[in-house]
Order: structure tokens, then C-alpha cells, then sequence
């Protein structure tokens, strides 16, 4: 039925944080038009918790290795404002982009869905 998830960053300084996705996480792209780059994304999952607040989205990176992951990202000049926690059900971090969002980064705990089988 579905074949992928398609997400959307809302940047300040959207070239800046193209060339980010692309120079130091190293993703690849395509161009859709008029340089407006779409990147490939790592296998992706989706969850639903509950809130009190008004109801929002996050998007994480997910990694194996967050201190390993943050370490190379930081040698490409990526910067983590604040230190990795451990959260009980996984590992974050993020990294700065540089419009000024951060892009967490998430180290899972738990069992992951991306890898199920079809």
C-alpha cells in the first residue's frame, strides 16, 4: 500500500541545512526540481504516544552506536549542544543543523520495527 515516508524539515536557512545533510551526514539525493534536494533517509519507523499537550510530531535519526555516530559526525564538524542521556528506553542526543534545529539522534533500547520483514 505505502512505499515510504516522505519528511519534511521547515528551515531559516534551508540551503545551509541541505548542504548539512549532505556534507556531514552524508546522505544522498536527488534533485526534484530547481535544486530542491530530497534525501534519502535510513529504513524508518513509526510510534504513537500519548500527551497531555497539543498533539505534535519528532523525527529522530536512529543509530546502533550513539557515542560511535555522534564521534564521526563531530569529526565532520557537527555540533552536539548538549551530552548523550540515557532515557531508560534508549539513548538521544542531537546535533545542531546550521539554521540552528536540532536533528536528535536516538540510540534504541527496545526492539526496532525497521528491519521487519515485509
Amino acid at each position: 500500500m505505502f512505499s515510504g515516508a516522505h519528511v519534511i524539515l521547515y528551515s531559516k536557512d534551508a540551503e545551509a541545512d541541505r548542504d548539512f545533510l549532505n556534507d556531514v551526514l552524508g546522505f544522498d539525493h536527488v534533485d526534484a526540481g530547481r535544486g530542491w534536494l530530497i534525501f534519502k533517509l535510513p529504513p524508518a519507523e513509526i510510534a504513537v504516544h500519548p500527551t497531555e499537550g497539543e498533539p505534535r510530531s519528532e523525527v529522530y535519526l536512529m543509530c546502533d552506536d550513539i557515542a560511535a555516530t555522534l564521534a564521526a559526525l563531530e569529526d565532520r564538524g557537527a555540533v552536539a549542544p548538549r551530552p548523550v542521556t540515557d532515557e531508560g528506553w534508549g539513548r538521544v542526543c542531537s546535533v545542531r543543523l546550521p539554521s540552528g534545529t536540532e536533528l536528535p539522534l536516538y540510540e534504541p533500547h527496545h526492539p526496532i520495527a525497521h528491519s521487519l520483514s515485509p
